[in-house]
């Protein structure tokens, strides 16, 4: 994975999000500076699965230039193995490993986030999985399941299999997304690890990520909530590690965005049905609208029709007015990321 990290600064890098990262969502990511490789919804893995032709879509129709890795999410071993083989005859970068999702309906299987509950099985996984995979392995995880003090085992069971690389999210599965990220666990991984390591967890602008990257010297940052934010954060990133500015976007170009986002996934139905686009708009729109107007976020659970979509979105953004950064010390979405940038000096001492 190395052959894949920028010379001048760290990868910046889309994390997967289950119903949100399609391909019509790295379309228009991209159009507004994309990052420099993309990560696929996870492919559910169990005994009678196959591979989710709409998700397939992101990788063998991603005409965005960027490589594209496979994320698969289960607990069988020849099932996995079965999966990756399959997913390799595809023009992916490489095979990912989730390791990390906290939602509890994956974790009561065993798989995702939950797997981090039994080490020996993590172990058993990865060892069939990288002797079946030939080319790019990577893995994505948490801290552990209950508490960091777990973190140190793990590391010692990634090291053992030669992953390619390895994607941290700065927290414990009962963490959820409702604690501050802990970047000495990420930074002791990096001076652990052989591979690249990547850091995720409230990664929200450029300053988060200049903050997060200080901290940790992780070869890599991973966004994913705030991309759907603020879809130009990318760019953003890779001009402050470079010393540049780039325009603040406005109001009107975060409507832009989401009525490009709105047709393009309108595109992707045959059988286009208005009232289910509208909520599927809905789990996008949730994450925007925070921040923007005190009643935006509750009109938009309110709306039900691709009317009310617009006028609410026009009503709230039509405006030249520079967009506001999220509130930094109680926003739900991003919890935490105000200690990350009030600690630069924790991972110097």
């Amino acid at each position: 994975m190395r052959d894949l990290l920028p010379s001048a600064r760290p990868a910046l890098v889309l994390a997967p999000m289950q119903d949100v990262t399609d391909l019509p969502f790295m379309r228009v990511l991209a159009r507004r500076g994309a990052p420099d490789w993309f990560v696929t919804e996870y492919f559910r893995v169990h005994p009678h699965s196959g591979l989710n032709a709409y998700i397939l879509r992101s990788i063998s129709e991603n005409e965005t230039g960027r490589p594209v890795f496979a994320q698969m999410i289960g607990k069988e071993i020849p099932d996995l193995v079965r999966t990756a083989r399959e997913l390799a005859a595809y023009p992916v970068a490489g095979i990912d490993l989730n390791l990390g999702c906290p939602a509890p309906v994956v974790c009561r299987k065993d798989a995702g986030g939950g797997l981090l509950r039994d080490p020996g099985k993590v172990d058993a996984i990865l060892g069939a999985l990288r002797a079946a995979i030939p080319g790019r392995f990577i893995v994505k995880t948490r801290l552990g399941y209950h508490s960091p003090d777990e973190f140190p085992k793990l590391l010692e069971i990634f090291r053992k299999h030669a992953i390619d690389g390895l994607t941290i999210h700065g927290r414990t599965v009962e963490d959820r997304y409702a604690t501050p990220v802990k970047p000495d666990s990420v930074k002791l991984a990096v001076e652990t690890m052989p591979c690249p390591v990547i850091a995720n967890g409230n990664v929200v602008d450029a300053e988060t990520a200049l903050a997060y990257h200080r901290q940790t010297g992780a070869a890599g940052l991973m966004v994913g909530r705030g991309a759907i934010r603020n879809p130009w954060i990318f760019a953003r990133i890779a001009a402050a590690f470079s010393g540049m500015e780039t325009p603040e976007p406005t109001r009107r170009d975060l409507l832009d965005y989401i009525r490009e986002l709105s047709e393009e996934l309108a595109r992707e139905h045959p059988d286009f049905d208005p009232l289910l686009h509208i909520q599927r708009m809905k789990k996008t729109l949730i994450y925007i609208c925070e921040g923007i107007d005190p009643d935006f976020e509750r009109e938009i659970r309110r709306m039900k029709t691709p009317g009310e979509f617009e006028n609410l979105c026009r009503e709230h953004l039509d405006s030249p007015d520079a967009l506001k950064p999220l509130p930094p010390g109680d926003s739900r979405i991003f919890c935490g990321f105000s200690e990350l940038l009030n600690e630069p000096e924790k991972s110097r001492m």
